[in-house]
C-alpha cells in the first residue's frame, strides 16, 4: 500500500482519495484553500470561498454517466447528495411519452443527480472527511515538488511536495488534481525536468451564465435539450438543487456584438426571444451575469514517445485534459479517471515507478482521452459552424461523424430508440462510434434527420436585440 499525496481538494480529487482510501492506501489531499464546506446547500453557495477554483459558481453539469459510476463505486454518495437537496430524476421520464414511447427495460440508466457546484462538492467533501485512511488538510498551498532517487538518469522522480510554508511532505506517489490551472508543468521545470507534451488551444467560446431561484422550489420543465444550439449561439439550461437551476448563453469569443450579453438586461432581453427557453427566466435571480472565457482545450501527456517525462507524478481529470464546459463533462471523465488510478494501483507499485507511469498512460488512453477528443472535435466543428454563420454562409464538412451527429440529434425527436441512441452519447453512456455501429442506426438517423431548426431569432434579429 503506497502513501500518497493530492494535490487539489475539488470533486476530483476527492473522489480520488475516497478510492484509494477504500484500497487500503494512506491519503492526504491538500487544498489551498482554507474554509472547510459550511453545513448547510445555501450557506455552501453564498459563504464558502474557493479561490482555488475560477468556475466554482459557474454552471456545471453532472451527467448519468457520473451517477452511474457514483452508484457503482462510492456508493453513499447519491443518497447524501439528495439529502442535501441535490435534483435526481430521469431524462427518459422528464420527456414527453409522444417522444419516449414509454418506459422500457434499461431506461434506469439514464438516471441522473445533480447541483450547483459548490453543493455538490460540499456533501462529497463531508463523506471524505469521515474515510478512515483520508486525511483533508485545508489552506495548505503547494509551491513546488520534491525530488527522490531518479529511476532513471534523465528523469527527475517526484517524492513529495514543498508547501507554501516551506515545510516539506513525502509521499510515495503525488496526484495531480489541481484542475484546469495547474502548475504541475512549471514545477517539473523548477526541477531541472522538461513539462509534459502539451497540446492546447483556445477553446473559442465565451460563457455568459446567470443562476435561478423559484419560490415555491420546483425547477423549470425543460422544453428543448440542456445543450441547445441555435443559429449563432447556444443555450444551456441545467436544473440544479433545492429550486435552483442556471442558463448560460454559449457564443463564439470572436463574436464582438455578443459582450453585450455580459448586461443583466440584455441577457434576459436575448433569451426571452427564444420560446424554448425563455420560462427558464421565471424566478429569482441568484447571480448577475457571470462571464467565463479565455477557456484553453488541453491535454498534458507524462508518457510520450515510450518514456516518462516524469515518475512519482501522476494526473487525474482536468489537470489532465480539459475542454468544453458546457457540455458538462468534466465531473463525469474525472470520476472515471479516478477509478482508472485505483486501478492501477491495485496492480503497479510506486515502488516500480517508471512501470505505474506507463501503465496509468495507457489505462487514460483507452478509459477517459477518447472522451476528452470526442468532445475537442464536437468543439472545433460547433464554433466552425458558428462562425460560418455569423459570416451569412452555410458550415460545410467532409467529417462524417459530424454529419450524422447532425442527423441523429434531429432524428432524435421523431423516433424513440433514436432519441435514446442521442441521449447515450450526450451523457457519456456510450460513445458516437460506438453508437453508430449498431445495426441500422447510422441508416435510420440519415433517413429521419432532415434539418429542423429550433424557433428563435435569426442573427439580423438577435443583433437588433442585443442593440437595443
Amino acid at each position: 500500500m503506497a502513501d500518497v499525496i493530492i494535490i487539489g481538494g475539488g470533486i476530483t480529487g476527492l473522489c480520488s482519495g475516497m478510492l484509494l482510501a477504500r484500497d487500503g492506501h494512506r491519503v492526504r489531499i491538500l487544498d489551498r484553500d482554507p474554509a472547510p464546506p459550511p453545513a448547510g446547500p445555501d450557506d455552501r453557495w453564498s459563504d464558502w470561498e474557493r479561490r482555488g477554483v475560477t468556475q466554482f459558481r459557474q454552471l456545471h453539469g453532472f451527467l448519468p454517466r457520473f451517477r452511474q459510476l457514483l452508484d457503482a463505486e462510492l456508493p453513499e454518495v447519491v443518497p447524501a447528495l439528495i439529502a442535501d437537496g441535490a435534483l435526481h430524476g430521469n431524462r427518459i421520464t422528464a420527456l414527453p411519452e409522444t417522444l419516449t414511447g414509454g418506459w422500457r427495460i434499461g431506461d434506469e440508466r439514464f438516471a441522473h443527480v445533480t447541483g450547483r457546484r459548490p453543493v455538490v462538492e460540499g456533501t462529497i467533501a463531508r463523506l471524505a472527511s469521515q474515510e478512515p485512511g483520508l486525511e483533508i488538510r485545508r489552506g495548505v498551498a503547494v509551491r513546488g515538488l520534491l525530488t527522490g532517487t531518479p529511476a532513471r538518469a534523465d528523469v527527475p522522480h517526484v517524492a513529495g511536495v514543498i508547501t507554501a510554508g516551506g515545510d516539506e511532505m513525502y509521499a510515495d506517489l503525488v496526484v495531480d488534481a489541481g484542475g484546469r490551472r495547474s502548475p504541475a508543468p512549471g514545477w517539473l521545470v523548477e526541477l531541472g525536468g522538461r513539462p509534459p507534451v502539451e497540446h492546447m488551444d483556445d477553446d473559442g467560446f465565451v460563457y455568459y451564465s446567470r443562476h435561478f431561484r423559484s419560490p415555491d422550489g420546483s425547477v423549470p420543465v425543460s422544453k428543448a435539450p440542456p445543450v441547445q444550439p441555435y443559429e449563432t449561439l447556444t443555450i444551456v439550461t441545467l436544473p440544479a438543487d433545492n429550486g435552483t437551476w442556471g442558463v448560460a448563453i454559449v457564443a463564439s469569443a470572436a463574436d464582438k456584438a455578443m459582450r453585450e450579453a455580459r448586461r443583466s438586461d440584455v441577457f434576459d432581453r436575448v433569451l426571452r426571444s427564444y420560446p424554448l427557453v425563455a420560462h427558464w427566466l421565471d424566478g429569482e435571480p441568484l447571480t448577475d451575469v457571470e462571464v467565463f472565457a479565455r477557456i484553453e482545450d488541453r491535454q498534458r501527456q507524462y508518457w510520450f514517445d515510450d518514456q516518462p517525462v516524469v515518475t512519482g507524478l501522476l494526473a487525474v481529470g482536468d489537470a489532465w485534459a480539459c475542454t468544453n464546459p458546457s457540455l458538462g463533462r468534466g465531473a463525469s471523465i474525472g470520476l472515471r479517471h479516478a477509478v482508472a488510478l485505483r486501478d492501477v494501483l491495485a496492480e503497479a507499485t510506486p515502488r516500480s515507478p517508471v512501470e505505474l507511469v506507463e501503465r496509468f498512460a495507457i489505462e487514460t488512453a483507452v478509459t477517459v482521452e477518447p472522451l476528452f477528443h470526442d468532445a475537442v472535435a464536437f468543439s472545433r466543428h460547433r464554433l466552425a459552424e458558428i462562425d460560418a454563420q455569423i459570416a451569412g454562409r452555410p458550415y460545410e464538412t467532409d467529417d462524417m461523424g459530424w454529419k450524422l451527429g447532425q442527423a441523429l440529434r434531429y432524428a432524435s425527436t421523431r423516433d424513440p430508440d433514436l432519441l435514446r441512441a442521442f441521449i447515450s452519447i450526450t451523457t457519456l453512456l456510450e460513445r458516437g462510434v460506438d453508437v453508430f455501429r449498431q445495426p441500422g442506426v447510422a441508416e435510420k438517423a440519415v433517413a429521419l434527420g432532415s434539418p429542423s431548426p429550433a424557433p428563435g431569432p435569426g442573427r439580423a434579429e438577435l443583433l437588433e436585440l442585443l442593440a437595443a
